[in-house]
């Protein structure tokens, strides 16, 4: 029988931005506030935030009831609910350690259920994290250990809140210590922010956290919106399809195939290359498929930006096989079989070919290699549609059969913001506008 709950959320402002978490013990029965916990964790992501509530709220159960406590666990992020039970791999590199951590604490007590919870549920824990996020904005600080204090640089008349770590000793009335204490009437809960911008930061849609960030350095202007200076480099990957071909003006399978750009194609590369050669944008490397469609828009954007190209081989368009130059029409009346076999299973390769799962893995590589190489940096990758809705995909942690679910045009844009500690955003998908 489930003796305790748990509900714990977090919190970042800017995803990654000032961060904090909250985590409430309830009794199972009657619903009765055992325990809380609240911190704030300097300048992180939501996910991080969401780990370290739930660590919070183990170790919370841990001290009210020691080991082999029954306890249900309940949160809003689907994302560690779906990890912590075992339905979803941990990807995200960063994310682990703090799994590893929460696992470690599971192992003492009997968790009964792992629970997704509508926010709206888990309002109890989403204020206290934000009560946290609002002290420490005030210049409240927390140390492990050890008393809360004001910073010199804003004190204010209002006491200090109490400061043993979380998941410290349970007091009579069923605070933890370290919480963060509102001295008054609770602030509205922040909503998560999905985009990773304020708004008056950039001045078009498909500019790039990383110029920001570098523009902020020339002019010493801080980009970060909270209480202490931004520690996360983005580094930006900005996808442009190539211009049209004829196979694309026909509708035909265009893979290795080595077709060049119409004059129409070249147009389109040079409407791109005039969009990025401008402000906000302010590139740095321009990498390439290695096939010509790609390479002849690429060199359109060196041409304006004074950029040299850099040649990628793992982001070439996938390899059809068979299929190659042949219409859709074509390919379902010589293989009818083939074709419906690979339109429902992305490890399914054409005649000949390569199916979007081979051509997965070596995209991914290509993300892996220059997100390291160029950290922190706007990359320019001039490629293909299923390159570029791969990488779409992986950012979105979405499966595969995604790949079906997506459109891009000819010349389009997309963004991709990564963070040293392991998020992917996909600020903008299949942007045309500098072809209107």
């Amino acid at each position: 029988m489930t003796t305790y709950v748990i509900e714990a959320d977090g919190g970042s402002r800017g995803n990654p931005g000032p961060a904090g978490y909250g985590a409430v013990v309830k009794d199972a029965s009657d619903g009765q506030v055992l325990a809380e916990a609240a911190e704030a964790i300097g300048v992180t992501t939501n996910n991080v935030a969401e780990y370290r509530g739930l660590i919070a709220g183990l170790r919370a159960t841990l001290d009210l009831a020691g080991e082999g406590a029954q306890v249900a666990v309940r949160m809003d992020s689907k994302l560690v609910i779906e990890q912590m039970a075992g339905r979803w791999k941990i990807k995200n590199e960063g994310l682990r350690p703090l799994a590893a951590e929460a696992g470690s604490l599971v192992r003492r007590l009997r968790v009964t259920e792992w629970t997704w919870i509508p926010r709206e549920r888990n309002k109890h824990a989403d204020r206290l994290a934000n009560e946290a996020m609002d002290a420490a904005a005030q210049g409240l600080t927390w140390t492990a250990g050890g008393s809360s204090k004001e910073t010199a640089a804003s004190a204010r008349p209002e006491g200090p809140v109490g400061g043993a770590p979380a998941g410290g000793s349970v007091r009579p009335e069923g605070r933890v210590r370290g919480a963060a204490v509102a001295t008054g009437p609770a602030a509205p809960s922040v909503p998560r922010q999905t985009d990773l911008l304020d708004a008056g930061e950039l001045s078009a849609p498909t500019a790039s956290v990383a110029t920001a960030q570098q523009t902020a350095q020339r002019t010493g202007e801080r980009t970060g919106t909270g209480w202490a200076p931004p520690t996360r480099i983005a580094t930006s990957l900005l996808l442009l399809r190539h211009g049209e071909t004829e196979l694309s003006v026909q509708r035909r399978f265009s893979g290795l195939g080595d077709a060049e750009l119409t004059a129409n194609g070249l147009a389109q590369a040079s409407a791109a290359a005039s969009r990025l050669a401008r402000e906000p944008y302010r590139l740095d490397v321009i990498v390439t498929s290695p096939l010509t469609r790609a390479r002849q828009t690429a060199e359109a954007v060196a041409q304006q930006t004074g950029l040299d190209v850099e040649v990628c081989d793992d982001l070439r368009e996938a390899d059809f096989g068979a299929w190659e130059g042949h219409t859709f029409t074509e390919v379902q009346r010589r293989w009818p079989d083939e074709l419906a076999a690979w339109l429902s299973d992305p490890a399914v390769a054409p005649p000949g070919g390569e199916s979007f799962a081979e051509a997965s893995r070596r995209v991914q590589a290509a993300r892996e290699h220059l997100t390291e190489r160029y950290e922190g940096r706007t990359v320019l990758a001039v490629s293909h549609v299923t390159p570029i809705k791969l990488l779409l995909q992986d950012a979105l942690t979405a499966p595969l059969q995604a790949l079906y679910r997506m459109h891009l045009d000819l010349a389009c844009l997309s963004l991709i913001e990564y963070y040293a500690d392991g998020p992917a955003v996909v600020k903008t998908f299949n942007d045309t506008a500098h072809l209107r």
